[in-house]
């Protein structure tokens, strides 16, 4: 689907503010309100548009650890990869997993109570024998930058770079 100028801003807005009224969303995307709710569902049916979430600060609720952790497998066959997806989609602790190119296979975001309790999901995940070969922790002490918006109006900028080169 190609996006234009119009569908950015709509994006751009509902990504800073998913419960934005249908009428501001118009006037952010400089459309009439009915227009620019056919192209917000649009963009939910294109499925560029996932879901619409709240962000949740942690440490409000109670004290906890966020560890990223550097994963390796013994092997690199297709089943593999699949057997090591598939246990780590059904941890919740686990709130994010990335297949990586370099030298490690996975990048992992646990949020875990406490580092013990970090440790015992480390030992869960040896126990069942997913082909970890060596894994390396590392605590987070502070979060910089934790950005949930994406910068929509620099893709399409990159795009119409290569389209022109």
């Amino acid at each position: 689907m190609k996006l234009d100028a119009i569908d950015l801003r709509i994006l751009d807005a509902v990504q800073r503010d998913g419960r934005i009224t249908k009428l501001a969303l118009a006037e952010k995307a400089g459309l009439s309100p009915t227009p620019c709710w056919m192209r917000l569902r649009k963009l939910e049916r294109a499925g560029i548009i996932t879901g619409y979430h709240a962000r949740v600060a942690p440490r409000r609720i109670a004290p906890v650890a966020s560890v990223m952790m550097e994963v390796t497998l013994a092997n690199h066959r297709q089943a593999d990869f699949e057997r090591f997806e598939r246990a780590i989609s059904a941890i919740p602790e686990i709130v994010a997993c990335w297949s990586v190119g370099g030298g490690v296979d996975y990048i992992l975001k646990i949020i875990a109570p406490d580092i013990d309790a970090y440790q015992r999901l480390v030992d869960g995940l040896l126990d069942r024998e997913l082909g970890i070969d060596r894994y390396f922790t590392y605590i987070v002490t502070k979060t910089v930058k934790e950005e949930t918006v994406l910068p929509v109006s620099s893709f399409t900028a990159a795009e119409e770079d290569q389209t022109t080169s």
